[in-house]
Formats: structure tokens, C-alpha cells, sequence
């Protein structure tokens, strides 16, 4: 037979224990959260060949790690932003990766410089004022970075 003493601090230990159990997972699932992946991919080129292999990135990490368990952005700028407009040969391929949650963002220096309107780019992509700081910015939160 177990004493009152004992019991009592076998219980107490017990509730401790599922405490810093629940205490445990909550910061376990706070860190998880805190990790999630994120990727910026830089675009600087009007090579069609790059574009293709910047989007096959973005579709291949989101397939990877699950498209809800990864922030993808491009960032498009310099000739590359060419692949953006309106009349763009990957068009289609950026509308597809828009549609499937990745952002895609051109520089609006680059824009201003080559006398570009937000009317002549692809819907659904958003505007950055300055390609490189926002790549800057990304690397500096601590997202990965990838230049295909």
C-alpha cells in the first residue's frame, strides 16, 4: 500500500509532467510554424529557357513540401521583367504559377526605365518598386534564395 506523502507527490509529479508536456507541444508547434519555407527566385534574364526553369522550381518546391507549407516568390527585374508583359511567350506558365499561390513580382525601376505601364503586364502578378531590395529584404528575413 502506497502513503498519503507519496501519492500526493506521485500525482504532483505527474500533473508537472503533463504540463510540461502540453507546454512542450505548444512550442514544438509555435517552431514549426515559425519554419515554414520560403523561397525568393530571382529573374534578371529575358531567356525563355530561364523563366521555364524558374517556374519548373516554383512548381517543384511547392509539389515537394506542399504548396500550404511554402511562401514562393519571383521577382522579376533588368531583361527579365520582358517575360511579364502582356505579349509574353511563358504567359500562360506565369498565370499557371499565379494561380497555384506563387507570387510573382516586377520592378517597377525596371518598368520605369523601359517606359513600361502596369497595362502592358501579365494580370495577376504584383509590383515591387526595386527588384533587388526586395530580394534584399526577402534574404535579410531569412528566406531562401535561388537564381536559375
Amino acid at each position: 500500500m502506497i502513503s498519503r506523502p507519496i501519492a500526493a507527490l506521485a500525482l504532483a509529479t505527474l500533473a508537472g509532467v503533463g504540463v510540461f508536456s502540453a507546454g512542450v507541444l505548444h512550442a514544438q508547434t509555435q517552431l514549426a510554424a515559425a519554419q515554414r519555407a520560403r523561397v525568393v527566385i530571382q529573374v534578371s534574364d529575358a531567356d525563355q529557357g530561364k523563366w521555364n526553369l524558374a517556374l519548373n522550381n516554383a512548381k517543384n518546391i511547392q509539389t515537394d513540401l506542399g504548396a500550404a507549407n511554402v511562401d514562393v516568390e519571383i521577382v522579376a527585374y533588368g531583361p527579365g521583367i520582358g517575360m511579364l508583359k502582356l505579349d509574353s511567350v511563358v504567359g500562360s506558365r506565369i498565370d499557371e504559377a499565379t494561380s497555384a499561390g506563387v507570387k510573382v513580382v516586377a520592378c517597377e525601376n525596371t518598368m520605369k526605365g523601359q517606359k513600361l505601364t502596369r497595362a502592358d503586364m501579365w494580370n495577376g502578378i504584383g509590383y515591387v518598386p526595386a527588384g533587388v531590395v526586395e530580394l534584399m529584404s526577402k534574404q535579410q528575413q531569412g528566406w531562401a534564395y535561388i537564381r536559375p
